[in-house]
């Protein structure tokens, strides 16, 4: 009996330690967030624009020019590089100041039967702790 009533009280002891260790080891962490959203022109002929957008959590935006994905001649593959470049450039810089890639997401509008314009959207949201 003795020894059921000990292992009973060693028992409540561990489990009142774990119910006041979960209450009082919260510790709340802030984050800020940036987003980077890339919109790659598929307009035939080069006509299209293509751009990269950094919204920083103060909200100011920085838009930067990309190479669209045709040119007269179709496909553009130089241009593809170059946004490449450009993108993993960012994505690098991010980095580097201590900012980690959350999430991606991308979509495409590939236009109608009449419409042959369309573009590639991809946003990449970083978070940092503040």
């Amino acid at each position: 009996m003795n020894k059921s009533i000990l292992t009973l009280s060693l028992l409540c002891a561990l489990l009142t330690g774990v119910l006041l260790s979960s209450f009082t080891n919260k510790i709340e962490v802030e984050y800020d967030f940036q987003q980077v959203t890339t919109i790659e022109s598929v307009v035939p002929m080069g006509a299209g624009r293509s751009r990269m957008i950094a919204t920083s959590p103060s909200g100011t935006l920085e838009e930067s020019e990309m190479k669209n994905f045709f040119s007269i001649s179709g496909i553009n593959f130089s241009n593809v590089r170059a946004n490449d470049k450009a993108t993993t450039d960012k994505i690098s810089q991010l980095v580097n100041a201590g900012w980690s890639l959350e999430n991606v997401t991308s979509g495409v509008y590939s236009g109608t039967e009449s419409n042959n314009n369309g573009i590639f959207i991809t946003r990449y949201l970083f978070k940092k702790v503040k």
